[in-house]
């Protein structure tokens, strides 16, 4: 069925491919890449420490408040909220509270924290509903609630909700870098200005530095050192540059954010301005952003399915599967916007660029788990003398045992291309994030609400639906172990 709509959506999105020459320009860029170049080593360590600093931080924050709505998640309200925070995309949020407090570590930590609180609830709240209720029964009737959830869930989930909050800390490394896009001194801001001024060698330096910050995490990340980490962190941070008017709050959510005509309480000016911006700036924003994630996500199964094998055990070997994770942590590490501009140089201004880099992007971080699970499975059992190998292994053994989980998270990850999609209009794609962008810059807060409400709302209505589609395929009843820590963003 998926498959149908995105060759349905092949007929009405812009996916044009422009006549460029960009050869001699990716050739630069793959130099830089090979040869890569800083000559300000104190810049380099600052920017990587404060993308770093703002992950660090916002997970601090997000994730205790997360765990107390996790406990909450069975009221309707609290879950409303929690999907409504968790639907607007870290860089939208950057751009609301920057209009509050300007370039400052508020900024950005609000940015992050703020969804990813929303994110730590729904999965928190899922991981609870997988635990034994068994140890409830020796506790005294009418106990208070949160002691209920301290001495039975808590304990039984503790190896899982560390496991999710280490993997969110990496998410949070990349919400991190992106923010530089909007002007933040994280390693995006760097990275975009060195491709921006052709300074490849630049870019190449920040890339893998990023790289190397992501593939190390394991090592650097240890329990006895956060506390010292907190304390870097909050000396790290920015200065503020720009305003930090608190009192401003007010004026932004009562009156910059809604449409003068409605202010005045005149309805038929207030519905005429919805009408017109319904048809010239939402609809063919919402049409362009469904379009795109359709197709990306097609094209993100299509790239697990073909990667995949190349970073298994039982497929590519011992030693051969090496290249292909580290194929894998370049792709799920590489921020979806880089690459993003990096194909804007081969194909040009359109909506191929963002499928292109959407399905490498997520196709990546979904063949990654994939594999894990395939090596985990090659690992704990004895392997037949007659099983057959190759491509015979790869049609019918491997990808039928690994199908029905790569399609619980390629759905996991709907809402995330939705979101991802409608943020690529900051480069310049004709997707609701172009007119959020625009809105901004022209200073007219009413119109940057109002497509960010529907921008939300949509990924709430996605979410439901994929939701929907698992259990309809089954594919919860297939999950590994450690699924819960595939509910991203």
């Amino acid at each position: 069925m998926l498959l149908v709509v995105a060759l349905l959506c092949l007929f009405g999105a812009d996916l044009a491919v422009y006549p460029v020459d960009p050869w001699q320009e990716l050739g630069r860029i793959g130099q830089g890449l090979l040869l890569p170049r800083w000559d300000e080593p104190v810049v380099l360590i600052e920017a990587v420490g404060q993308t770093v600093a703002f992950a660090l931080l916002a997970v601090a924050i997000s994730a205790p408040l997360g765990l107390l709505l996790s406990m909450l998640f069975r009221w309707r309200l609290v879950r409303l909220l929690c999907a409504s925070v968790r639907s607007v995309h870290e860089l939208f949020w950057g751009l609301i509270f920057m209009q509050l407090y300007g370039l400052s570590a508020t900024t950005g930590l609000l940015a992050i924290l703020v969804p990813f609180a929303g994110v730590f609830a729904k999965v928190f709240a899922e991981i609870f509903e997988q635990q034994s209720r068994d140890p409830e029964l020796t506790l005294a009737p009418g106990l208070n609630p949160f002691k209920r959830y301290l001495y039975t869930l808590i304990p039984q989930a503790w190896p899982a909700l560390l496991s999710y909050t280490r993997y969110r800390f990496e998410c949070a490394l990349r919400s991190s870098a992106i923010l530089g896009f909007i002007g933040l001194p994280t390693l995006g801001f760097h990275l975009e200005t060195a491709f921006k001024q052709g300074q490849y060698a630049e870019a190449g330096a920040l890339l893998w530095a990023f790289l190397l910050l992501i593939a190390t995490i394991r090592f650097w990340v240890r329990p006895r050192l956060i506390p010292f980490y907190m304390i870097l962190a909050i000396w790290l941070l920015p200065e503020t540059v720009g305003f930090s008017n608190s009192g401003y709050f007010w004026q932004f959510i009562s009156q910059d954010i809604w449409p003068r005509a409605l202010r005045e309480g005149d309805l038929a000016g207030a519905l005429d301005w919805y009408g017109q911006m319904f048809s010239e700036q939402v609809w063919p924003g919402l049409v362009q952003t469904l379009l795109l994630t359709q197709i990306a996500l097609v094209l993100t199964g299509l790239v697990v399915l073909l990667v995949y094998p190349l970073a298994t055990r039982s497929m590519a070997g011992a030693v051969m599967r090496w290249p292909g994770r580290f194929l894998l942590l370049v792709l799920r590490s590489t921020p979806e916007m880089i690459l993003a501009f990096v194909f804007m140089l081969l194909c040009g201004p359109s909506g191929l660029p963002a499928v292109l880099a959407l399905a490498l992007h997520n196709g990546g971080l979904i063949a990654f788990l994939v594999a894990n699970a395939s090596d985990a499975e090659h690992g704990s059992r004895q392997e037949r003398p007659d099983e057959p190998k190759g491509l015979l292994r790869y049609a019918y053994i491997e990808t039928p045992r690994r199908f029905p989980a790569m399609l619980a998270f390629l759905f996991y990850r709907w809402e995330v291309i939705l979101r991802e999609s409608a943020i690529m209009g900051i480069l310049g794609i004709a997707t609701l994030g172009f007119y959020i962008d625009s809105a901004f810059e022209e200073i007219r807060y009413d119109r940057a609400f109002l497509l960010i409400a529907v921008t939300a709302l949509l990924n709430v209505l996605v979410d439901s639906l994929s939701r929907r589609l698992r259990r309809l395929t089954q594919a919860e009843s297939v999950r590994q172990p450690d699924s819960s820590c595939l509910k991203m963003e």
